[in-house]
């Protein structure tokens, strides 16, 4: 059965997550170590123990690690999502050894999350944003559409953690100057590093947005921020659009409540 195990693992590699089915690891010689389980417990702390009646929405969910880690924690019924029919097949894998029931893998694009017509009390949106060419719009679809209590988020990030206090009207000269004002080239200043060829050896790497705007990109879509143990993840739970007063963007309601 082992053997068997691992020849069906064999042939649907290469793994990018590397999940124990048992004694059977799917990427034991994963170029980052136990990925992502190591950097997982990281900030596990930050996800609610306990998921029992709870729904979760795994968004790229690649070759299942989350979804997997969500039923551990109770979730009643997860639903995962990607694009490449590999690591759904994957993940498919992973569940069915596991023994897991209650989880649905689909075939689906970030921006069509509408077509789910339901929101999750816990939607995960780990290591996806960068891979985009249209990142806030993929937030906003989230926040609309599918995103009930709390987000897990995620994305690569580059230049300086600093995060720098900035008025929430930029005036068009700094005051008495002709001159933008100084603090756009403030290291803490959010900023988005756009790659234009490749990251690391992947072309669909574009984006590596700097700490300060990773939280404002949330923010603008309608996500209350909280760090977490991990410089590059965050616990969001979903907020009023800030800027909704202003333009025709709603302020969508909540559902849930998750501790």
């Amino acid at each position: 059965m082992v053997h068997a195990l691992r020849q069906r693992v064999g042939a649907l590699g290469p793994w990018f997550h590397n999940i124990d089915l048992g004694g059977v690891k799917t990427a034991p010689d994963h170029f980052l170590g136990d990925y992502p389980a190591e950097k997982y417990a990281r900030f596990a702390d930050a996800v609610p123990r306990d998921l029992t009646g709870k729904s979760v929405l795994d968004i790229g969910c690649n070759a299942g690690f989350y979804s997997v880690e969500m039923k551990r924690r109770g979730a009643a019924r997860v639903v995962g999502i990607d694009s490449d029919d590999r690591y759904l097949a994957q993940a498919r894998l992973a569940i069915d050894t596991l023994g897991f029931d209650g989880v649905e893998f689909r075939n689906l694009s970030v921006y069509d999350v509408g077509a789910l017509g339901e929101r999750f009390d816990l939607v995960i949106f780990m290591g996806v944003l960068y891979h985009l060419r249209h990142p806030l719009l993929a937030m906003d679809l989230i926040r609309e559409h599918v995103a009930g209590d709390l987000m897990l988020f995620q994305t690569m990030q580059q230049g300086s953690t600093e995060v720098e206090a900035v008025p929430e009207d930029h005036p068009f000269y700094a005051p008495g100057t002709f001159v933008p004002p100084a603090y756009f080239d403030a290291p803490g200043y959010p900023k988005m590093h756009f790659i234009e060829r490749r990251f690391a050896g992947d072309w669909t790497n574009w984006w590596a947005p700097n700490a300060a705007c990773t939280q404002a990109m949330l923010r603008a879509a309608g996500f209350a921020v909280e760090p977490t143990a991990e410089a590059d993840v965050y616990l969001c739970r979903t907020a009023p659009v800030p800027f909704a007063k202003f333009g025709p963007a709603a302020v969508y309601p909540a559902k849930g409540n998750l501790a």
